[in-house]
């Protein structure tokens, strides 16, 4: 039996208002993504681990590999504790998709998918996602609602009805490749949302608050701030 990640970063840093896609940029003097590929590392030396990236930014990041000293990923099939490399796709569905495409179809395990521009899942929610999957087969960890919702139409809603949904997002391996071959819908919003329309439970589990995606320029200051 063999673990998963796929880490899908296929942002364009629009909102961030920058040039560099803000995978790339820089979080305490090394870019986000790396730190995000070595929290997962930190939770487990043997997790097969797939990037995908979007074709027309690999070059550069190969290029951020060599500058940081962090390891290049490898071709499909050899060895070592590097990790895979996929081409991003049109949508987050159809980049999921070719990160899928290089687990084999008789693979048995757990697959979780992560944003890239997640870097501070802890080990221990990482953990808790990957073995409740291992029973459930379809997780998702949350963190509680604190600000009070208003519908803009429908007025105040109770937010302890809510949470927010953070990643990694962990499935039985056989389940995800299974969802993931139906036609694409606008409203697979994520992984959970293919699963559910694939007609499997999704199990809720602690997340924790500094798992945040960063998108903004406030973010990145968060994240300074965690680091």
């Amino acid at each position: 039996m063999t673990d998963y990640v796929i880490i899908v970063a296929g942002g364009k840093g629009l909102r961030m208002g920058s040039d560099i896609p803000k995978q790339f940029l820089p979080v305490g003097g090394r870019p986000v993504l790396m730190r995000t590929i070595e929290r997962f590392r930190e939770y487990s030396a043997t997790l097969q681990i797939i990037l995908v990236l979007p074709a027309a930014q690999q070059q550069y990041w190969q290029q951020l590999c060599q500058e940081h000293h962090f390891p290049l990923p490898r071709q499909r099939g050899d060895g070592g504790s590097s990790y895979l490399l996929a081409d991003g796709g049109e949508t987050r569905f159809h980049s999921v998709q070719h990160g899928l495409a290089l687990i084999p179809d008789d693979a048995r395990g757990v697959v979780g998918v992560h944003d890239g521009v997640r870097p501070f899942p802890s080990v221990e929610v990482i953990a808790r996602c990957y073995e409740t999957a291992r029973s459930e087969k379809a997780v998702v960890p949350v963190v509680p609602v604190v600000e009070t919702l208003r519908h803009v139409t429908e007025g105040t809603k109770p937010r302890g009805d809510y949470r927010l949904v953070q990643t990694p997002q962990t499935f039985d391996i056989q389940l995800l490749k299974a969802a993931n071959r139906q036609p694409y819908r606008e409203d697979f919003t994520d992984d959970a949302s293919v699963v559910e329309a694939y007609g499997h439970p999704i199990t809720l589990v602690d997340g924790n608050r500094e798992n945040i995606k960063i998108t903004t320029p406030y973010d990145l200051r968060i994240a300074e701030a965690l680091i």
